[in-house]
């Protein structure tokens, strides 16, 4: 089976066709939320799960209402026909659909090599620091700041780590986890934030909403638009727990100070080894991602995080009216 033939037969047509769908389905979901001024986390990332799910359904979907649907009479109709791009030569005898492949393999490698990889790696260390983590005293920081918030709580546990760490596990009896090296650095207003913070998590994961997302990702492994999205909606998720944590403490400022304290700035020198004057580029690009996203976490904190939740179900059915009626003639 050549290129071409399998962009016809419809493990290729669906593979093409959903990266397509995804493409236009994230397209006007960023129109819509700008232009309905959609700011609240929750609702944001209500929009954006049509990214994950709709590409899912959409060519099953069209097919069963038009088994013709991908026949040459239709697609000499359609709007975006995507086989005559993946079928043009690009250069010296590689087609398109050549470059399309190796683009979804690459993919497909990134998310082996940063999620599937790195969930690997945190639920054996979560199992490792469970074992090794220690309760704080009550008249330490950490003890005083869950005083300060109300039951029911989970248990906090104290790890051996001079770097700022703090991460939850999930289970039948959920926990927070603080390293050493963040309880030394922070106030104990700042503890209770970063406390409330991973409660909000813990919370948030009785309603396994990015289990059940990420679930969804898996299916469309090779396609990198919802790979983007997906982490967009992660970012998302923390936006919510932010505010959820400034909710409960009321302590926004603290909340913005500890991300400061856990972020290291771009320009922050560290000690490298001998003869190293520089990071590798891919290591400075995951430094730049990050930094922009807890600088966008700061920003919004210091300025008015707490977005009320209006549901505006117009906005909402229109978008998705409008992503089914598009979508259906891209082929």
């Amino acid at each position: 089976m050549n290129i071409s033939t399998f962009y016809y037969s419809y493990p290729g047509m669906y593979i093409a066709q959903s990266f397509c769908h995804s493409f236009i389905t994230a397209l006007l979901v960023d129109a819509a939320l700008h232009a309905w001024k959609i700011e609240n986390p929750v609702e944001r990332q209500r929009f954006r799960l049509l990214i994950i799910i709709l590409p899912i359904v959409s060519f099953p979907l069209y097919q069963l209402i038009n088994p013709q649907r991908s026949s040459l009479t239709f697609r000499i109709d359609a709007l975006f026909d995507i086989t005559r791009w993946l079928n043009l030569e690009i250069w010296h005898g590689i087609s398109g659909g050549v470059l399309f492949l190796i683009l979804l393999s690459f993919t497909t490698l990134v998310f082996i090599v940063q999620e599937m990889v790195p969930i690997i790696k945190h639920a054996i260390a979560s199992r490792r620091n469970e074992a090794q983590g220690t309760k704080p005293a009550p008249d330490s920081a950490v003890g005083m700041a869950m005083a300060k918030i109300p039951d029911p709580k989970p248990e906090v546990f104290i790890i051996q780590d001079d770097d700022l760490v703090s991460f939850v596990t999930t289970g039948e009896r959920p926990a927070i986890f603080l390293s050493t090296g963040t309880v030394d650095s922070l106030t104990e207003d700042e503890i209770q934030t970063a406390i409330a913070h991973e409660m909000a998590h813990i919370e948030r994961n009785k309603r396994p909403l990015l289990i059940a997302t990420f679930l969804l990702r898996v299916v469309q492994f090779f396609n990198p638009i919802t790979l983007a999205e997906f982490r967009r909606i992660v970012q998302e998720e923390e936006n919510i727990c932010d505010d959820a944590a400034v909710a409960s403490t009321g302590k926004s400022q603290a909340l913005a100070d500890t991300l400061r304290k856990f972020h290291r700035p771009l320009d922050d020198s560290r000690t490298k080894p001998e003869g190293v004057t520089s990071e590798p580029l891919k290591e400075r690009l995951e430094d730049l991602s990050h930094s922009m996203i807890i600088e966008n976490r700061i920003m919004r904190l210091e300025g008015n995080p707490l977005q009320r939740l209006t549901r505006d179900r117009f906005a909402f059915l229109f978008t998705f009216a409008a992503i089914m009626i598009i979508n259906y003639t891209v082929v």
